[in-house]
């Protein structure tokens, strides 16, 4: 059955609204989609697409172009931070050799999501800043402007503080982690091979990888700390304020870190998944609905897994958009909070201190010996999901 009884319009211009835009408008649906700033494209950020991300790109044909824009990741290696020595290794070509990891710079993958869009016929609206959305009696999104838009659908994939989140839910109440982040991207002249290097130090981490063409490595550091900083991914910071707090950081993580010249700094926050996806004719998917910490790489996957199953069951359920609305969350919900739930416990491995650190090494290291398939799989029951094949 085709979508061409259903006007649709999409909060946001990122992962999850580009993909959810793109199926609904191949599906016959006319869709558009409000994008507040001034041009579709993120700078400044890589970001890991896992197999299961990589099984709804490659169900919308967008696979090879994914593969061409990034970095095949063949490895994960964990080290220890004062010389960078090796801990454990995660051979990814030899235990999971039927699965595909890539790094990728998120305005690459943007690109390759809003072209594709706008081939099918999708309508794009930049410069659409939302102040609020009804859902009741009718879905109607309120414009900074003054203007109104709305249609049979409104879909709220506008991120970590969602206008249509807020229409939906009760606001919740979430709490500073004690972690901050900061995020950069330098050059890679040594050329650094397609893996994630992982450096544990006592309460903070940093983990490298290479993007494009592999000319580029992205570096994200995670430091525990009383001090609170502001959430969002985009907010600059002193390169020597990221220098400072990783001094204690050898071998090739020293090289990357003098190279920084520009970066983000933001606090890390746990937010409850939203307890109503959907309300009248509004949903939400991806981050308004389940943010996550970065500590499974899984923001953007999530987003392309909603986009998928979201699409798919309007489709399934014809007419009935309140059928097909409260299926979808039914489908969605419980993954969604598991994976974030993996993600908020995975940070505390990376920081261990002394004299817990050492032992613990040791431990990681016996088990990469002994049984190393079961260390890279242990985490199957996230990336072997596939919502392309269910049905």
């Amino acid at each position: 059955m085709t979508l061409k009884h259903l006007d649709i319009t999409i909060i946001g211009a990122g992962i999850g609204g580009l993909t959810a835009a793109l199926i609904l408008q191949r599906k016959g649906a006319q869709v558009t989609v409000l994008e507040q700033a001034e041009a579709i494209s993120e700078v400044g950020a890589g970001l890991q697409i896992t197999p299961n991300g990589m099984a709804v790109l490659k169900a919308l044909d967008l696979s090879d172009a994914l593969a061409w824009a990034s970095q095949r990741a063949r490895a994960v290696v964990l080290r220890s931070h004062r010389q960078g020595r090796q801990v454990l290794r995660l051979d990814l070509d030899q235990y999971a050799a039927d699965l595909r990891y890539y790094f990728v710079h998120r305005a690459d993958l943007i690109h390759i999501l809003a072209d594709a869009a706008r081939d099918a016929g999708v309508h794009v609206r930049l410069l659409q800043k939302v102040q609020r959305v009804e859902y009741d009696p009718k879905p109607v999104v309120h414009l900074a402007n003054g203007a109104q838009c709305g249609g049979d659908l409104v879909i709220g994939a506008d991120g970590l503080h969602s206008r249509a989140r807020k229409a939906l839910n009760e606001a919740g109440q979430p709490f500073f982690t004690g972690q901050v982040a900061w995020r950069a991207i330098v050059p890679n002249p040594a050329k650094a091979p397609a893996e994630a290097q992982v450096y544990m130090g006592p309460g903070q981490h940093l983990v490298t990888y290479p993007l494009r063409d592999g000319s580029l490595v992205n570096l994200v550091a995670v430091q525990e700390r009383r001090a609170w900083a502001e959430e969002g991914w985009h907010i600059p910071d002193d390169p020597e304020n990221m220098r400072r707090a990783f001094a204690g950081f050898g071998g090739e993580a020293h090289a990357l870190l003098a190279q920084v010249q520009d970066c983000a700094l933001w606090g890390l926050f746990r937010h409850q998944v939203a307890a109503h996806w959907h309300r009248g004719a509004v949903a939400l998917l991806g981050d308004a609905a389940h943010p996550t910490l970065p500590f499974m790489a899984q923001g953007g996957n999530l987003a392309l897994e909603d986009a998928w199953v979201l699409a798919a069951t309007l489709e399934e359920m014809g007419q009935d958009l309140p059928g097909a609305l409260a299926l979808y969350q039914e489908r969605r919900h419980a993954r969604a909070a598991k994976v974030v739930e993996a993600a908020s416990r995975n940070a505390w491995k990376y920081h261990l201190r002394s004299p817990l650190s050492w032992p613990a090494h040791q431990i990681l290291k016996l088990g990469g010996q002994v049984a190393p398939q079961r260390m890279v799989q242990q985490f199957d029951w996230i990336y072997r999901h596939d919502v392309t094949a269910a049905g």
